[in-house]
Parts: structure tokens; C-alpha cells; sequence
């Protein structure tokens, strides 16, 4: 089942940190799609909670050394 969320990213400031982050959470399977909004402070996330969990998607933000909120 498709589903939407909004993250709050801390530690993101420019481009690179939008693309490490997109291209992280991007490559795990079953997410759809993935929109960084730098000046929000937001990653918005359209997944298939059956193939990928929210936790699995906080971790892929975590590791490239971000902060979950």
C-alpha cells in the first residue's frame, strides 16, 4: 500500500545534502519518490509500506549523517 510522509531533516543546507539524501532514500526498493525541501526542513517520502518501513527510510537519512526529528 502507497503511502506519503513528511521527515524533519535536520542538517541540511545546500544541494549536495538534497542530492545524498534523495539518491539514500531514493535506492531503497519499494519508494516511489522523494522530494527534499532544503528551507522545510523536510523530505517527503511516497512509499509501499509492504516492500520498505519508515524506519528503514529514517535510517538511509541517519547514515548519511543527518538528524531524524
Amino acid at each position: 500500500m502507497m503511502e506519503t510522509r513528511a521527515i524533519k531533516v535536520e542538517g541540511m543546507s545546500c544541494s549536495h545534502c538534497e542530492n545524498a539524501v534523495r539518491k539514500a532514500v531514493g535506492g531503497l526498493p519499494g519508494v516511489e519518490s522523494v522530494t527534499v525541501d532544503l528551507k522545510g526542513k523536510s523530505v517527503t517520502v511516497v512509499f509501499d509500506n509492504g516492500i520498505v518501513s519508515l524506519e528503514q527510510i529514517r535510517e538511509a537519512i541517519e547514515d548519511q549523517g543527518y538528524d531524524v526529528v
